[in-house]
């Protein structure tokens, strides 16, 4: 794949559905009781895993590529796999998936690729082995492949030391099958999408502030599910409209969950001509139709509570503070250090290959924007965000744009590229 800079892009598209939903949507349809429907499933790599995963627990699940049917066997429906059960690149695969294997009477096995081997998973094996659950890393470097042995488990109440909707989501899954109420207690509030899709599958799920909180042992009842377009994946499209000169784009669909719009906010910050169209509410979850037009962007400063919001997109906040004038400033993002790559060192690699001017913090980094870039071989580091915001960036700048590994995108974007040709003018 190589790119250059001789398009303007105008039309309108419609992004594949929301990953966070639709992992969600797999997990919560198996331990419901009865049929859970989704459409606009996103099939990518990392949804795939996780249908993958619960097949191998004993749920029957069809995937019609238009729809997927779920045949939920309840809470205690799930059998002992009988394989090491593949998370792939998926890290929420991973620790979501643990929160209900924590309250299992059996012990699984979970492995995934070389960048799963790398992801951090402390973090979730202290508060579930707080409940009851026992962990072993098997290379004995807290990250997979682990084992998880579940049992009899207690509710707690956890103060996490981060605000990560995976780990959150971990303690609530694992809650459901504990002797008394557990609550997650974050720093700041991380998307909200298991609360508000357990709440619709049937659970007893409270929100006060930064905590959540859920009664356990509740009758979950399989559900119609609509995934509305993933905001992660239209913020290239939104950045790409925004940065090309004579372009507009009309990106439908797309959730705009309060707890997920950092990617929105930003772009009005830095000047971006963005208007949210057809305002409305899907299967619990906010969506509208984001309309962008070409604009002049300045720099701006984006940290604090702003950051749980948009911690997916900062790699291509990045590519557009590099086409704004002026100086922004990303802070309060240490987690990109342990995202599929280490995104703070990967973004200032391929961005300074490119002649960006960037300089990395400990928790982010601070972009001198208005330099002409020039195209280079995009080194992705397995990661499809990566990818994704340098495609954006080869797009605007001089010269040919390559990568080294382009299909990594189908991690979550499967036609991406394709999407792109079909804009262009």
């Amino acid at each position: 794949m190589e790119i250059t800079n001789n398009y303007t892009f105008q039309g309108e598209l419609s992004v594949p559905g929301d990953k966070s939903i639709s992992h969600r949507s797999i997990m919560f349809g198996a331990i419901a009781d009865g049929l859970t429907e989704v459409t606009n499933f996103l099939q990518g790599a990392d949804c795939l895993s996780t249908i993958s995963c619960f097949r191998n627990l004993g749920i029957e699940i069809e995937n019609k590529q238009d729809k997927i049917l779920i045949h939920g066997k309840g809470l205690h429906g799930l059998h002992a796999p009988k394989q090491v059960l593949d998370v792939g690149n998926s890290g929420t695969t991973t620790r979501l998936i643990s929160g209900i294997l924590a309250g299992q009477p059996f012990e699984s096995t979970l492995n995934g690729d070389v960048s799963i081997q790398k992801r951090p998973m402390k973090r979730i094996f202290t508060p579930l082995s707080a409940m009851g659950a026992r962990f072993k890393s098997l290379n004995n470097n807290d990250c997979a492949p682990f084992t998880v042995s579940g049992g009899q488990l207690h509710g707690i109440h956890y103060d996490s030391p981060v605000a990560s909707a995976q780990v959150k989501s971990a303690v609530l899954l694992a809650g459901l099958y504990a002797d008394g109420v557990t609550s997650v207690t974050e720093p700041v509030l991380s998307r909200n999408h298991t609360e508000l899709m357990l709440s619709g599958f049937g659970a007893n799920v409270t929100s006060c502030g930064t905590t959540a909180s859920i009664e356990p042992e509740p009758y979950l009842k399989g559900q119609q599910i609509q995934v509305p377009g993933d905001i992660s994946s239209a913020a290239y499209f939104i950045a790409l409209g925004l940065i090309t000169p004579n372009s507009e784009i009309l990106i439908k669909n797309v959730g705009i969950n309060p707890t997920r719009d950092g990617m929105i906010q930003a772009a009005l910050a830095m000047g971006g001509n963005l208007t949210l169209l057809n305002e409305r509410t899907v299967s619990g979850e906010p969506v509208a139709d984001i309309l962008v037009k070409s604009s002049s962007l300045h720099g701006a400063s984006i940290g604090g509570d702003l950051i749980p919001t948009l911690i997916d997109e900062i790699p291509i906040i990045a590519v557009m503070a590099a086409f704004a004038e002026g100086t922004t400033t990303i802070t309060d993002a240490q987690e990109l250090r342990v995202k599929e790559s280490d995104r703070i060192a990967v973004v200032t690699e391929n961005l300074s290959a490119m002649d960006g001017k960037i300089t990395p913090t400990d928790d982010g980094m601070i972009i001198e924007g208005g330099a002409p870039l020039r195209g280079t071989c995009i080194q992705t580091h397995m990661d499809h965000r990566i990818a994704m915001s340098f495609a954006i960036a080869g797009l605007n700048a001089d010269g040919v744009t390559t990568f080294d590994d382009e299909k990594i995108v189908t991690v979550s974007y499967p036609d991406f590229f394709e999407d792109i040709m079909r804009l262009t003018k």
